[in-house]
């Protein structure tokens, strides 16, 4: 039996998106159970039989600074959802809260594991080949060193290998071009030690990859900061709800393409569902002693539930589990990173 903790206050919507969603997940894995926090009034007339209800006093709000979230709502949705994990009740937490109290939070009771300095948030972006390129992070991390990125690049690959089922999957560093001598100093010397990773085999790196490689799915994993990655992934919705707006517009517009839609609904729907961001709701938060994950604060009912679906994949495939494996493999690495020459420096004389 797999128990998820649910924050069901966080997110735009609240309880009126996250417990229809809660209903549906049960009803659909009769190998899970949850445990639904949040305020007493919200949670009245939710019940299930694999369903426990946990009270919380406070609420951490979208707009709440992380010292008010960390240090003052001690007994807020948020909090109690991560210590449930914390204290072995739960092999997962899943928020669609603020995203910045929930790594602090989670972080602060959780801790991170040996040879991780920060932990990342790892996410899917549709691709062109009809499946997804996960990237990290995606916004917990502005500014990273070359070291930090070697760290995501060890957790992704096992997050990538435990969801997909990819033994050993591909890794690209995000750049401004596939050279090895293009990109800012942090960029080259993380090539540099991200090929000294596949040289002992703690990696399979691709190279360089450019933005574009992200919707074209070249690589399995694409690394990058915070900043980058969230840019990429917010400009992916944008281009998702663009594509979708465009085609309906153009097909209302008169009889023709009307029926000319008729025609092409079926390849219309499977475009739809392609770009559907709903589909990849749910964002791991890396490097922690625990699983947490991270639902988009907007998400609907659908959305929600795909982010429950991740947590309970993960937690049913021990990704935590692995991901210290591959860590503890990588540790001589991850150890000796500032010790591994630049090449790219040198190349450039």
């Amino acid at each position: 039996m797999i128990t998820i903790a649910v924050d069901c206050m966080g997110g735009d919507h609240g309880p009126q998106v996250t417990l229809p969603a809660c209903k549906k997940f049960l009803d659909q894995h009769p190998e899970a159970s949850l445990i639904l926090v949040g305020l007493p009034e919200a949670l009245v007339g939710f019940s299930h039989p694999r369903a426990r209800i946990t009270t919380a006093s406070e609420v951490v709000t979208m707009e709440d600074p992380l010292e008010v979230a960390l240090r003052r709502k001690k007994d807020s949705s948020m909090r109690i959802a991560i210590q449930q994990v914390k204290d072995g009740n739960a092999q997962a937490a899943v928020s669609a809260g603020n995203t910045g109290a929930l790594m602090a939070i989670s972080r602060y009771l959780l801790k991170t594991l040996d040879g991780i300095e920060r932990p990342a948030i790892a996410g899917q972006i549709p691709n062109a080949t009809g499946g997804a390129t996960t990237v990290l992070d995606l916004g917990a991390n502005v500014d990273c060193t070359a070291e930090h990125l070697l760290q995501f690049a060890v957790m992704g690959s096992a997050l990538v290998s435990v969801l997909s089922d990819i033994e050993s999957p591909s890794v690209g560093l995000l750049n401004i071009g596939e050279e090895v001598i293009k990109g800012n100093e942090t960029i080259k010397k993380a090539g540099d030690l991200l090929r000294s990773a596949a040289n002992s085999g703690d990696l399979n790196f691709f190279g360089n990859v450019e933005g574009n490689d992200i919707f074209k799915g070249t690589v399995d994993l694409v690394v990058c900061d915070g900043f980058v990655g969230n840019v990429a992934l917010k400009t992916s919705e944008g281009l998702a709800a663009m594509i979708l707006g465009f085609l309906k517009a153009e097909f209302v517009r008169n009889i023709f393409t009307k029926m000319a839609a008729i025609a092409a609904y079926s390849v219309l729907n499977a475009l739809k569902r392609r770009v559907d961001h709903r589909r990849y709701n749910g964002a791991a938060l890396l490097g922690l002693r625990g699983l947490v994950f991270k639902s988009h604060g907007s998400a609907d009912e659908l959305g929600f539930g795909y982010a429950l679906n991740r947590a309970y994949d993960a937690a049913r495939n021990n990704l935590a589990d692995r991901v210290q494996a591959r860590i503890a493999h990588a540790a001589p690495l991850l150890a000796n990173a500032a010790n591994v020459p630049q090449v790219c420096n040198s190349l450039n004389g």
